[in-house]
């Protein structure tokens, strides 16, 4: 029995991931669930699954929670440490990284250093702070098994391949709801629009960051300090259909690749199950159905994101930290309707311009710049 902590249990990744676990209760306990703000369904998870612990990070809702599960045996906290604290649990096998954004990186830092294998799927950790977190993987020999699909993909292109570098990576990219539209139609989306993704069910920040491209970009970065592979050798491809997850070419020019529905409860499971592939119930992959895949190289001039990916990785330091901290603010001021969706990689660039460059930063540093990135994006953003 694996105890598994799913840090964002109400998200996306984390409800899919109770998924998981419901249809293998003799593989998996939620020993941990912590939510942000979502105290009612948090509540409704913990009566069903029965973890030993919840944090609700939002200590206004402490009470809220802790009362309405006075009459299980849950411990209950609230709070940002105390998602920290959770993770060094000794009862806990594995953490499950789903909160969305920076927030992650904190309790993700804590998991690893509390020796516990990581299932990522807080890619922002591995953007912000990849040199450090690969360092702390190593000190502490702490696995982390990839849960976004394309790098699930990477993962198991690569089984039984150890002995022989990449040559590149195919990353693929359904090109989100804008694919085809035009820099003139791309002016006047609204929020409403890019929140239609379509092929997968996500979050809203990722499905904004999904139409941007800039997530695509995000991707590429966390391919590079997973697996080593240079910036230069991570080809972004648009493949409409979602059906090819992403691929890799060796040295003899042989390309794998890994292919299955859009469904993320496949790569969730194969994160907790690792080496093993269990039942899953769900849609199968019907090639006959489907006909016919595309694909198409993604268009620079109108997702400028990609790019802004590929610079501020190429920089390291703190740059993607700035790209990061600029890409959640100007996510969040679309969605509310402050700025228009062309100004987001418009307002990322003179971030990326106006905040100190550290070659090498601690990860003191991290949190600095990640302040100071925010403060400046909204400051771009109030002048626009």
């Amino acid at each position: 029995m694996k105890k598994i902590a799913i840090l964002g249990s109400t998200g996306s990744i984390g409800t899919q991931a109770l998924d998981v676990i419901k249809q293998h209760p003799d593989q998996f306990q939620a020993h941990t669930l912590t939510a942000g703000s979502n105290a009612e369904l948090l509540i409704k998870q913990a009566r069903e699954f029965k973890p030993d612990t919840v944090v609700i990070a939002n200590e206004d809702k402490y009470t809220t929670v802790s009362q309405a599960l006075s009459d299980l045996p849950i411990k209950v906290y609230a709070g940002p440490d105390a998602l920290c604290q959770v993770v060094e649990s000794t009862q806990i096998d594995m953490v499950l990284t789903a909160m969305v954004g920076f927030a992650g990186l904190r309790p993700t830092i804590a998991a690893i250093k509390a020796g516990k294998a990581i299932a990522l799927a807080n890619k922002e950790t591995l953007v912000v702070a990849g040199q450090i977190i690969s360092t702390l993987c190593t000190t502490h020999k702490v696995p982390i098994l990839p849960v976004d699909s394309e790098h699930s993909a990477i993962f198991q292109c690569l089984n039984g391949e150890a002995c022989n570098p990449i040559k590149r990576i195919l990353l693929t990219a359904s090109g989100g709801p804008f694919r085809s539209s035009t820099l003139a139609q791309l002016a006047t989306v609204t929020a409403k629009q890019a929140l239609q993704h379509p092929n997968w069910k996500m979050g809203a920040k990722i499905t904004i960051d999904s139409a941007t491209m800039l997530n695509k970009g995000f991707e590429m970065i966390e391919a590079h300090w997973l697996y080593n592979v240079k910036p230069h050798d991570i080809q972004i491809v648009i493949h409409p259909e979602s059906i090819i997850h992403s691929a890799i070419e060796f040295n003899d020019g042989a390309v794998i690749a890994q292919l299955g529905t859009p469904d993320m409860r496949l790569p969730i499971q194969y994160a907790f199950s690792f080496p093993y592939r269990l039942p899953l119930q769900g849609k199968r992959l019907n090639l006959f159905e489907i006909g016919t895949l595309h694909f198409e190289q993604p268009d620079a001039q109108r997702f400028p994101c990609l790019q802004l990916a590929y610079d501020a990785i190429e920089r390291k330091g703190n740059m993607p930290c700035i790209l990061n901290a600029a890409g959640e603010i100007t996510n969040a001021a679309f969605r509310n309707e402050r700025i228009s969706f062309l100004q987001i990689p418009q307002i990322i660039a003179q971030a990326m311009e106006q905040v100190d460059f550290i070659p090498q930063p601690t990860l003191d540093d991290l949190f600095q710049t990640d302040a100071i990135t925010r403060q400046i994006t909204e400051s771009i953003i109030s002048n626009h």
